[in-house]
């Protein structure tokens, strides 16, 4: 039988088949991608071919061939990569300017992942009914830098439902992957999207300003008969994949245009002579976020180093 992974609780997985069947199926220990190492060898999207037992649980036997997949390395585990999911048209970043605040080195990680993995990606900042005239400043100059970069920024209200219309054209006949930090409204926007409280939502710590915990694996949703969500769970920490230290750049859409003006090749944009990305920041062409971004991820290259 052939079917959909819809779910990945880490232990099994769920599997629809093309008549709307559900099927929990797992994997043989030894089952593994050639050529990927990672914690989960099959991944929400991905199409597999199972076998039912006589017990009713499937077995995964083989995997289609992915048109993508995007991996992350948990913060807490420098060793191992884990396919947050596949076959995704588009990843959209839920971010949030306060309760809780969502870092700039956040942020640029995961755009610099989908760049590596040539996954579109949209900035969604929810929770504007919240700020202050201070917050709503700060969000305006986040807008303002990642257009210019090129990406899109989309301001949102889960709770209100501002701009809830335009997110959902965006999601119109496409399998969108959600990402974020706890606590930044990924439930509640999937919630609303689809009409029905099919995810959990959870509250604030006041004591940290971070998100609980509510999502505890990854979860394909139906928005309609073309257009699906993929919720995981909300990240604390986003360790960069194994970029090469030279190949950093290319995933910063401005640092790697400047670069093509660099006196070397080879330049990694901080002691070189010659280098236009350093110009570019002296000049203001180039945010120091942004760079401290870039810079975190050298890091991540050089001493391993994952948060």
């Amino acid at each position: 039988m052939i079917g959909l992974i819809v779910r990945n609780t880490g232990s099994s997985y769920l599997v629809r088949t093309a008549d709307n069947m559900f099927v929990e199926c797992r994997v043989k220990g030894n089952f593994r991608i050639k050529g990927i190492k990672s914690t989960n060898p099959v991944a929400v999207g991905d199409r597999v071919s199972f076998e039912v037992m006589a017990d009713g649980i499937g077995w995964i036997t083989d995997i289609e061939e992915r048109k993508n997949y995007i991996i992350r390395r948990p913060a807490n585990l420098s060793k191992q990569l884990h396919i947050i999911a596949s076959n995704v048209d588009q990843l959209m970043l839920i971010v949030t300017v306060n309760h809780p605040e969502t870092s700039t080195v956040f942020i640029d990680r995961v755009l610099a992942t989908a760049e590596a993995y040539q996954v579109p990606a949209t900035v969604v900042i929810n929770k504007i009914d919240l700020y202050t005239a201070e917050e709503l400043d700060y969000m305006n100059a986040l807008t303002v830098l990642y257009e210019s970069i090129g990406y899109e920024v989309v301001s949102i209200s889960a709770k209100s439902g501002t701009n809830i219309d335009k997110l959902l054209s965006m999601l119109k006949g496409k399998t969108t992957l959600l990402s974020g930090n706890s606590g930044v409204g990924k439930s509640s926007i999937i919630n609303i999207l689809s009409a029905g409280e099919v995810a959990k939502t959870g509250n604030i710590s006041d004591v940290h300003n971070k998100g609980m915990h509510t999502t505890t694996f990854s979860e394909m949703y139906e928005i309609d008969a073309d257009s699906y969500l993929i919720d995981t769970p909300g990240i604390k920490g986003f360790g960069t994949i194994d970029f090469q230290k030279e190949e950093v750049g290319h995933f910063f859409p401005e640092i790697f245009n400047y670069s093509k003006d660099c006196k070397f090749g080879n330049c990694t944009h901080i002691h070189e002579p010659g280098c236009a990305v350093r110009k570019a920041l002296e000049e203001h062409l180039i945010s120091e976020s942004r760079y401290t971004s870039y810079l975190s991820i050298l890091e991540d290259c050089e001493e391993s180093k994952y948060r």
